[in-house]
This record gives C-alpha cells, sequence and structure tokens, in this order.
C-alpha cells in the first residue's frame, strides 16, 4: 500500500470512529433521559468537559501527527493495532448493549438498581474503560502516531482514575442509600 493510499485509508477510519462517538453521545443522551426520569442521579459532571475534551483530541491528534510528522504506515505494526482498536470497539458495544439504558459516557446512577452482572461485567468490573485504553494506544498505532498514542495515554491515566473514583464512590452511596 503506497502512503497516500495509507494516509487516506486511516483518514477514513478516524472519520468512522468519529460518526461512532456520535453514535455514542446519541445513545447516551438517550439514556440519561431514561435514567433522570427513574431518579437517576449524576456525579463527576467536573471531569466530563475535560473527557470529552481529551477523546476529541486523540481522534485529532491520529490525523494531525500522520499528516505534519509524516508518520508511516508501518504494515507489522499498523494490521495488529487495527485489529484491537476494533476489538476494543466490539467490547464498547457490548458493554452498551448489556447495560442497556443504563450505559453512559456520563455518571448517572439510578438507585435501587442492582449492579450488572452479565455480558462483560461478569469478567471486568469496568470492561467500557479497558475498551477506552486498548482503543488510545492502537487507534494511533495504525499509522504509527506513537506521541499521540503516549500523550492520550498519560492524560488518559490521569482522567480514568478520576472518572473511576466518582463511579465507585457514586456505585457505593447508592448502595448504601437502598
Amino acid at each position: 500500500m503506497n502512503s497516500e493510499t495509507a494516509s487516506t485509508a486511516y483518514t477514513v477510519l478516524i472519520a468512522l470512529v468519529a460518526v461512532e462517538r456520535l453514535a455514542e453521545l446519541l445513545v447516551a443522551r438517550r439514556n440519561a433521559a431514561w435514567s433522570l426520569a427513574r431518579g437517576g442521579v449524576e456525579y463527576g459532571r467536573g471531569h466530563y468537559p475535560a473527557m470529552v475534551a481529551l477523546h476529541t483530541a486523540l481522534l485529532l491528534g491520529c490525523l494531525l501527527e500522520v499528516r505534519y510528522a509524516h508518520r508511516p504506515f508501518v504494515p507489522a505494526l499498523g494490521w495488529p493495532m487495527l485489529a484491537l482498536a476494533l476489538g476494543a470497539q466490539g467490547l464498547r458495544w457490548w458493554c452498551i448493549r448489556t447495560l442497556g439504558p443504563r450505559w453512559n459516557t456520563r455518571v448517572i446512577v439510578v438507585p435501587g438498581l442492582p449492579l450488572v452482572s452479565g455480558g462483560p461485567y461478569r469478567w471486568l468490573r469496568h470492561p467500557n474503560y479497558l475498551a477506552v485504553v486498548v482503543e488510545g494506544f492502537a487507534l494511533p498505532l495504525v499509522h504509527t502516531a506513537w506521541v499521540t498514542a503516549l500523550c492520550f495515554g498519560a492524560l488518559n491515566a490521569w482522567l480514568l482514575a478520576t472518572r473511576l473514583r466518582c463511579e465507585d464512590a457514586a456505585l457505593t452511596r447508592c448502595r448504601a442509600a437502598t
């Protein structure tokens, strides 16, 4: 594959991920209305804008680094990373399907509902965040955008630590209240 074709294909991949993100936001908006109508309480509003900005920056960083740093497509790296990125998407949508109307990009907990223990939640407490971590390094490395992968990984580690504390505290408060 020549460099121009690889770059174009990568741009299409990033555009498709952006469309997928928009679909997630639509699902999240619908699910937020469902949760709030049932007495759901939102936690962690303060870190949500940073999360949106970071995930937007991931996609922009992928495109800008490949274009301006002239990153090559290296098949031995790119194809396995593409498989991981696609697997992360599959895991994310498995989480969305398993949680149903309770899945959200925000932390909204409906008091009285039991924790979900099916699907990927049988094995992992936060499988959606595993998908985020895998995608965060794999998607940039599809086209050797290693600076983007490192920057996103470092910032995402800090943000996920904040998010996990927030989510775990929210779930604990709701369980204690019931």
